[in-house]
C-alpha cells in the first residue's frame, strides 16, 4: 500500500515490539522534549541567530550590537532578554555597561553544527 507521497506504509499487522520498547526507553520525557522545542524556537528568529554569531566572536554591550547589526538598542535588548531566558547568553556588569557573551560552549556547538548542516 502506498500513500500520496509514494512511500510504503505499515499496516501494523506486525509490530516490532522489541524495537518499539527500546526506542520508548530511550525517548526523553515530555518535559524535556517541550524544553527542546522551546530552545529550537529561539533559533527560529534570524535576529537572535545574528546576535549569537556576533557574540561567538566577541563579548559586546547592547550599544555595540545595535551599531553592528543596524538595529535599535530596544530591539537588541528585547532579543537579548529572550536569549538570556533560554540560557544561551549571559551578562556581566562593568560600571553602568552590561556586556553579553555566549552562555557556554554548547551554544557554539549548536551554531557550528547548524551551519555545517545547511552547507551540505
Amino acid at each position: 500500500m502506498e500513500d500520496r507521497y509514494n512511500v510504503e506504509c505499515c499496516d501494523f499487522i506486525h509490530v516490532h515490539e522489541d524495537v518499539v520498547e527500546q526506542v520508548r526507553q530511550r525517548m526523553p520525557g515530555e518535559d524535556a522534549l517541550y524544553d527542546l522545542t522551546e530552545l529550537f524556537r529561539i533559533f527560529g528568529d534570524s535576529t537572535r541567530v545574528r546576535i549569537l554569531y556576533v557574540l561567538l566572536e566577541s563579548e559586546m554591550c547592547v550599544c555595540d550590537l545595535a551599531m553592528l547589526l543596524g538595529m535599535t538598542q530596544s530591539a537588541i535588548s528585547h532579543q537579548l532578554r529572550a536569549l538570556k531566558n533560554a540560557r544561551l547568553v549571559r551578562s556581566r556588569r562593568e560600571g553602568k555597561t552590561v556586556f553579553y557573551t555566549l552562555a557556554d560552549d554548547h551554544v557554539k556547538t549548536i551554531l557550528d553544527q547548524g551551519l555545517e548542516h545547511v552547507a551540505e
